[in-house]
């Protein structure tokens, strides 16, 4: 290569010598002869890409070869360094785009927020307290316990008991109005009740509580069968009158609202009515003493009764934790 540059620079300098000991020699007219146009030097060839060896050049008045292309994406910018000149692998080929498109996608989208809590193959303890709503003359309050297993997210089946006998009490309107007017009405009391329940959970969800907190909910209904064991209080004639305790059957409907305060423990509060036969005291006092004493006039008669009850109480899920079948 130097051997080729210093020939082109000799061959310039001759040439511009030559040109100025023409100029100085004047023709036999008198007038210098026009000087003839200097001669340029052909540019150098430019060196390989690759760097290696010196080349010969071959024609001086060449143009130089272009570089030949890479034969990748030169990027946005349309200049070198492209992302597909730094990772060929990451721009597919024309071909591989077309195997991809016929390609099965089997992407899985998530159109809510996973359930926070799950059931499915859990236990529910429910430990709660219960008071009567729709009794205006006697009180019905008791602690109870419901245990649910969940067969699946939204279905359960369980047990619920509540025991009342010791919390049973006349309300202050009822003693008064005894009191006063030397009137009363029949009354009667619970012992305990208890039902097998089915528990289905059809809306749950979550709100924002104090601009801080977000609380999850859901919302149950609960319906079943079971049995009651009451009996009627003797305020007609309680000088002569005992009554037992009688088993009857019952049937219960009810709905709640639990909010879970993390994955496995919660508040609820629910609203359960039961129905069932209720012996009623006589309203008539016999004549005779004999009478008085006979227990078959004591209470002839049997009323349909409706009782409302509201719960109040937690809810502990067994185990604590599980795993999603689809993790996010």
């Amino acid at each position: 290569m130097k051997q080729a540059r210093c020939g082109l620079l000799l061959a310039a300098a001759l040439l511009l010598s030559t040109s100025a000991f023409a100029q100085g020699r004047k023709p036999a007219g008198g007038k210098p002869a026009p000087a003839p146009p200097p001669a340029t030097a052909p540019a150098p060839a430019p060196a390989p890409a690759t760097g290696g060896g010196d080349i010969e050049l071959d024609d001086p008045g060449s143009k130089p070869a272009e570089p030949p292309p890479t034969g990748g994406d030169t990027g946005a910018t349309g200049g070198g360094g492209g992302i597909c000149e730094i990772d060929p692998t990451a721009c597919p080929k024309q071909g591989d785009i077309g195997t991809l498109a016929k390609r099965d996608v089997r992407a899985e989208v998530y159109a809510v927020q996973q359930i926070y809590a799950l059931r499915r193959g859990r236990f529910e303890l429910n430990p709660y307290w219960a008071f009567s709503l729709n009794d205006q003359f006697v009180t019905h309050p008791g602690p109870g316990l419901a245990v649910n297993y969940y067969l699946t997210n939204v279905l359960a089946v369980g047990l619920a008991g509540t025991y009342y006998q010791p919390f049973n009490g006349d309300s202050d309107f009822n003693f008064q109005n005894r009191r006063a007017t030397r009137l009363a009405v029949p009354l009667n009391e619970y012992q305990m009740a208890g039902f097998f329940n089915f528990t289905y959970v059809p809306m749950y969800g979550k709100f924002s509580g104090f601009n801080q907190f977000i609380f999850h909910y859901d919302g149950f209904l609960t319906g079943g069968v079971g049995a009651v064991r009451s009996r009627p209080l003797a305020v007609i004639d309680p000088d002569n009158r005992r009554f037992d305790w009688n088993t009857s059957v019952a049937m219960d409907l009810g709905f709640g609202l639990r909010i879970f305060l993390n994955r496995w423990f919660a508040a609820t509060a629910q609203l359960q009515g039961f129905v069932y036969s209720e012996k009623i005291e006589n309203t008539t006092v016999a004549a005779t003493v004999q009478e008085q004493r006979d227990p078959a006039t004591w209470a002839p008669n049997s009323d349909l009764t409706v009782a409302i009850q509201a719960q109040i109480g937690v809810s502990v899920f067994l185990p604590f934790s599980w795993e999603y079948r689809l993790p996010k």
